[in-house]
């Protein structure tokens, strides 16, 4: 699939077993065989051209990652512990662009940041101050609230995995 992605187009079998062989030799049956697996498994479509068949891609390289994300993360027993574990594993370029990420998905602001509670009636622009020992809502899941305190990963303690 790497080969498939890199050139962004249809390829033939000729096409990657040239390119294969700059770095190892193999056979061009063996490049067909893989590249007919992939079709069978749905990762290409295959259009014939003459005696032999161009490849292409299904889906980018970026989409195939995010499906792996998304798959790992879904199985997971504990999906906000998990998210933090990884976090916890990123470098610092990698949470910026985890960061614009999450700012492009998100778009504007649809909401206006909060305001200050005016003096003259400070519960019309915040309902918490007129009854401030009012109950936190009872929370699901106490990791997606405090995700760090759950995850031994992110204290470097074990996972027992």
């Amino acid at each position: 699939m790497t080969r498939v992605w890199k050139w962004n187009r249809p390829v033939t079998v000729r096409e990657v077993l040239e390119d294969l062989q700059q770095e190892r030799s193999i056979a061009y049956t063996t490049v067909m065989t893989v590249l007919d697996n992939l079709h069978q498994k749905g990762w290409v479509r295959r259009e014939a051209e003459g005696r032999a068949y161009r490849y292409e891609a299904v889906s980018t390289r970026a989409a195939y990652s995010a499906a792996l994300m998304n798959e790992a993360w879904t199985q997971s027993d504990n999906p906000a512990a998990a998210l933090v574990a990884f976090f916890g594993m990123m470098s610092p370029e990698q949470r910026e662009a985890l960061r614009d990420a999450v700012r492009m998905v998100q778009g504007p602001e649809e909401t206006p940041a909060p305001q200050n509670p005016t003096a003259e009636n400070p519960a019309t622009e915040n309902p918490a101050v007129e009854n401030p020992a009012a109950e936190k809502p009872a929370v699901e899941n106490p990791a997606v609230e405090n995700p760090v305190g759950e995850n031994p990963a992110a204290t470097g303690g074990e996972t027992g995995r």
